[in-house]
């Protein structure tokens, strides 16, 4: 799983919320890739290739996006082919990113996750 935010402090912080939710054991590998290089706020092509690389152990990555251009960062790299098998989960940030972590940490394959993220967008807090 990777996170890509406008923000380091979001993608950091909401990947440390979804391992840790997960609760004992090893939760799947997630990698943040929040704001630029030099610690502004944006997105960061160079930091969303070098989180996939991070986390694909060759069964593919999902990654969340916060919005707007984190998404189009993404797309740009799917459709250039730099990214591998990845996938982007249409998903809430937050919720998609604990749905993501538990799924794959119990075995789920991309499809599972990719359906969890999918469950996590009906989330009613009501």
């Amino acid at each position: 799983m990777v996170l890509v935010s406008h923000s380091k402090a979001v993608a950091e912080s909401t990947a440390a919320l979804a391992k840790a939710l997960f609760g004992a054991g090893d939760p799947a590998p997630v990698a943040p890739a929040g704001g630029l290089p030099d610690g502004g706020v944006g997105t960061s092509a160079e930091l969303v290739r070098r989180a996939v690389a991070r986390v694909d152990e060759g069964a593919g990555a999902v990654v969340l996006c916060d919005m707007g251009s984190a998404v189009l960062t993404v797309k740009e790299l799917l459709d250039a082919g730099e990214l591998g098998d990845t996938r982007i989960a249409d998903a809430p940030f937050v919720e998609g990113a604990v749905a993501a972590v538990v799924t794959a940490s119990v075995g789920g394959d991309l499809a599972a996750v990719l359906a969890a993220t999918d469950d996590a967008r009906t989330y009613r807090k009501l």
